[in-house]
């Protein structure tokens, strides 16, 4: 509801600190502790999973981390944070940097882990235990290493993820549908008409469960990134650019979600060879799809225009 100069600039702020303190903070307590992280080895890059074959390496890890390697949502947020920024150059700060810094959180999180419990085994014991709790994982280790004010922060660092996430998620949702109708948002009314139903929506969505809405986000979020990065090299296709550079990770995340959603739990539960197949398949007919438009679209005449 509020402008996000009103509560993003100023409470965010401190959710970074906290977040920059956790990762620190667990990694100097790692070294302190001289706790055990496991060698990586070539015995080691196999699936440690608890699940085993239920949850294969491929898609399943492209998906569950969401957005240290890739993400549509961090796309969404682009028109948001243009707003923001004094300089354009400052976009490979915030969005490339901002990526980096998820994926070293969640190397960091995933070393602690291990370290912390003694290894792969004992780690999926405690998640099995707590019903694939994390945040069972993350409060006992911060509260461990880092003591009771030190755990406070590593758990805001933590918990401020989600907390943002669904903040900027609503906020960008009602900025689209503003934008959509052309609809003015300086009026508090005006701005009811559009929050209302996304609030209900969302209450009537958290009927279902937390952990498995969670995981649809995931896989919505990088079925989000694909379609940007099509979109991304079908304009560059258009302005005679290097499209290579998104067309190799679009179709890799198109093979991603559609395996992903094929052959996951909260998905059509298919064999993983069964899945891997019909997403092959998939992922086939859209680069074929790809290949066609790009042929006619270069004999066109916007394209011999230009």
């Amino acid at each position: 509801m509020l402008p996000i100069d009103k509560l993003i600039g100023r409470i965010y702020p401190f959710f970074g600190f906290c977040l920059l303190f956790m990762a620190i903070g667990i990694t100097g307590a790692m070294y302190y502790y001289h706790a055990p992280v496991p060698e990586l080895t070539f015995a080691n890059l196999t699936n440690m999973h608890s699940k085993g074959n239920a949850m294969p390496i491929f898609p399943m890890m492209f998906v569950t981390i969401a957005c240290g390697a890739i993400s549509g949502f961090h796309s969404t947020q682009s028109p948001l944070m243009a707003r923001c920024i004094k300089n354009e150059r400052l976009g490979r700060r915030v969005f490339y940097g901002a990526m980096i810094t998820e994926g070293i959180v969640a190397l960091i999180w995933a070393a602690a882990g291990m370290a912390f419990y003694g290894g792969v085994k004992e780690l999926n014991e405690v998640m099995n235990t707590h019903g694939g709790n994390a945040a069972y994982v993350v409060n006992e280790i911060s509260k461990t290493w880092l003591g009771t004010f030190g755990g406070i922060l590593a758990l805001l660092g933590v918990v401020a993820a989600p907390i943002t996430s669904g903040d900027t998620a609503f906020r960008s949702a009602r900025l689209i549908i503003a934008d959509f109708l052309k609809l003015e948002q300086k009026s508090i009314r005006k701005r009811l008409y559009i929050s209302v139903p996304i609030f209900a929506g969302a209450l009537l969505l958290m009927q279902v469960g937390f952990d498995i809405i969670w995981r649809y986000m995931a896989w919505s979020n990088q079925t989000l990134s694909m379609v940007v990065l099509w979109t991304v090299t079908v304009y560059l296709v258009q302005q005679r650019k290097l499209y290579i550079i998104s067309l190799i990770p679009a179709i890799f995340m198109t093979v991603v979600c559609s395996c992903y959603i094929l052959v996951a739990p909260e998905g059509f539960r298919l064999t993983p060879e069964l899945g891997y197949t019909i997403g092959g398949i998939i992922s086939l007919i859209i680069v074929g799809i790809f290949i066609a438009y790009t042929y006619y679209w270069k004999k066109s005449p916007k394209a011999v225009s230009k």
